[in-house]
């Protein structure tokens, strides 16, 4: 080690020993640190100390609470829970004794995928789908009285009446008062109670109309794709005014205050839901949670509602409930109405969601009716083929005058390059759109009569987006390949999430994606023919956006449900096959002979734009007409300034 070494370990040390001593404190500063760790140490003691007084207090109160309970309710607080069963063809409830509501619904005939299945196949699936059970639901009525609160939870409830469809439950105090509440179960999914107390009225204030609901429930994951699932699981809300609302299907909600009045609050998943409705309206500022849970945990969403019923103290007037139990089906939903005794619109078929307004119509008015037509006679497969050769047969019109308009700018192409060649520089693009616009009119040829009639389908393509992954009848349904239409169809699974993906090929996605990038093509490719100019090289950036969008559907729908899917692909096929055939049957030569009769007729007296073409020319005249000004302001300005 050589002597600048040892100069320099020195150096290092001192500064080191030097940043140290300057960092102690000084003898006021730890004087300072010394008062405030004791004050630190007092407060913390302090904190301590009425913590333990405020546990003391919630635990005398406690033991009153107890004591005027048990004094109140002692027959019903100690007991052993029975369980009670109704049941019907559609349907069957498991009520406890304790508590008296539901802890179990089971929906018939329906198949119950296991969600721990990761094959392609369907063996482990069984019969009959349970919607929640005693460790995931639970439901208190909570009674306000002037001395405790009295919670439905907590008490042991005598059974009598009971038959396949009806229960009453009864709990009992030392005396004459009781707490009834009478179940029965209608021909379908829907259950009715009714509650009301006895000789109760001298417990509570005069005041008191309202109890205390409290409603929670951990939605099953009942398919197959946790993430498709998913996005149709909502806790929906019925405005007592009319309409539905529902909590984000993404975000977590906790204690989501609802202003309005509601009549019916709904835990959904994509196929099933338990809908609680009250017949007096739940009041204003309920409380609504909607927590979205891991993809691994076998749930969807941990739900919960608070709300604040109507509840007569003298029992004069019970407390009326009525609880569906059953699956989203559009029709069911409609005529389940008529099983309730409270007279509402209750618009439960907005459990069934159609889209925005404008698909909610097309998919109300016209593809349920198809559906349910076609369902009747056709697999479901086969279904969603003859829906999409109807809906092209109905679009045919409108897609052949597309076409027609497209390949008339085609035949016109040499035409219009020879009437616009001499508006080659960029500053004359707008001359040269002029031009053509003028070329189109002499053949009486209108450029944009091909775009409405392409963009009057795509709403129909957004409404079967929104009516294929919500029609239950799809669900289980198999067709060719796909085992089940209401959930993807995995050529591959590989059982590891990866970002984009998940962990899965579906096969419909990659056939809907190849049929896209082909049908791009033929569409690229014709209208190629047709550009002029600068078109033509803008057309270079769209062919890739086009074969772009493949893709990015692929991310997008592989997770979606093969019905969709395969709808899109042979909604695609369909196209190209109509396109081809347009192409094959169309005579150039005789096109071009038609409009070239038909610019004769308008030689002398051209045709004018129609509509938005008409608009369209009006704007470019518009803007050409500023341009000629500022290039003649600009002249004179040069002109004054001698430039």
């Amino acid at each position: 080690m050589d002597k600048n070494t040892i100069i320099g370990i020195i150096l290092i040390a001192v500064i080191l020993i030097g940043f140290s001593w300057w960092n102690q404190p000084s003898e006021e500063e730890v004087k300072a640190q010394q008062e405030q760790l004791a004050k630190e140490k007092a407060a913390k003691a302090q904190a301590e100390k009425t913590a333990q007084f405020k546990a003391k207090q919630q635990q005398k109160t406690r033991e009153k609470v107890e004591e005027d309970t048990t004094a109140l309710f002692h027959h019903a607080l100690k007991g052993t829970a029975q369980d009670i069963v109704l049941k019907n063809g559609k349907v069957e409830l498991t009520l406890s004794t304790k508590g008296a509501t539901v802890e179990k619904a089971i929906i018939k005939n329906y198949i119950s995928h296991e969600k721990t299945i990761k094959t392609k196949s369907n063996d482990d699936d069984k019969m009959d789908v349970t919607l929640f059970d005693e460790k995931e639901q639970s439901l208190n009525y909570t009674f306000a009285t002037k001395e405790a609160n009295i919670s439905t939870q907590d008490l042991f409830f005598q059974p009598s009446e009971v038959t396949d469809t009806t229960v009453l439950f009864t709990a009992k105090t030392g005396t004459d008062k009781t707490i009834q509440l009478k179940y029965v179960l209608g021909k379908d999914y829907m259950l009715h109670m009714k509650m009301s107390i006895n000789n109760m009225g001298d417990l509570f204030a005069p005041s008191t109309s309202m109890m205390f609901v409290d409603w929670y429930d951990k939605c099953r994951q009942q398919e197959k794709g946790f993430t498709f699932e998913n996005r149709y699981a909502t806790l929906t809300y019925h405005k007592a005014a009319g309409g539905t609302d529902y909590l984000s299907e993404t975000s977590e909600k906790v204690d989501e205050v609802i202003d309005d009045k509601i009549d019916w609050v709904a835990f959904k998943n994509q196929f099933f839901s338990a809908v609680m409705i009250a017949k007096n309206d739940f009041a204003e500022k309920s409380l609504m949670t909607s927590i979205p849970q891991e993809k691994e945990s076998g749930y969807l969403k941990s739900y919960r509602a608070k709300m604040n019923a109507f509840f007569d103290p003298s029992g004069k007037i019970p407390s009326e409930f009525d609880f569906y139990y059953g699956p989203n089906d559009f029709r069911l939903l409609q005529k389940i109405e008529n099983e309730s005794t409270f007279g509402k619109d209750l618009q439960m078929q907005r459990l069934v969601y159609l889209g925005w307004p404008l698909f909610r119509i097309i998919n109300r008015w016209f593809t349920i009716y198809v559906f349910d037509w076609l369902s009747r006679i056709f697999p479901m497969g086969v279904v969603l083929i003859l829906i999409t050769l109807l809906l092209k047969a109905i679009t045919y019109p409108m897609v052949k005058k597309s076409y027609m308009s497209s390949a008339k700018m085609r035949v016109l192409k040499p035409k219009l390059d020879e009437a616009t060649s001499q508006y080659n520089k960029p500053e004359d693009q707008m001359q040269k759109q002029q031009a053509m616009m003028s070329e189109y009119a002499k053949y009486g040829v209108s450029p944009l009569s091909g775009c409405l009639p392409m963009l009057i389908q795509m709403p129909i393509w957004i409404a079967m987006f929104n009516f294929v992954p919500n029609a239950i009848q799809l669900r289980g349904q198999s067709f060719l390949w796909m085992t089940d239409l209401s959930t993807y169809d995995p050529v591959f699974e590989w059982g590891k999430n990866i970002p984009l993906i998940g962990d899965h090929l579906s096969l419909t996605c990659i056939l809907f994606c190849i049929a896209q990038i082909l049908y791009s093509w033929m569409t690229m490719r014709q209208q190629k023919d047709q550009m002029v100019g600068a078109q033509a090289d803008q057309m270079k950036m769209m062919q890739w956006m086009m074969y772009l969008m493949p893709l990015m559907f692929f991310f997008i729908f592989n997770d979606y449900s093969s019905g969709l899917n395969f709808y899109y692909f042979i909604s695609l096929f369909f196209s190209a096959a109509i396109m081809w055939i347009l192409r094959k049957t169309t005579n150039d030569e005789k096109l071009l002979a038609i409009l070239e009769t038909k610019y004769k007729e308008n030689q002398n007296n051209p045709q004018k734009m129609k509509g938005l073409a008409a608009r369209m020319q009006a704007m470019q005249q518009q803007q050409l007409d500023m341009q000629k000004k500022r290039e003649e302001l600009e002249r004179k300005k040069n002109k004054l300034y001698g430039k």
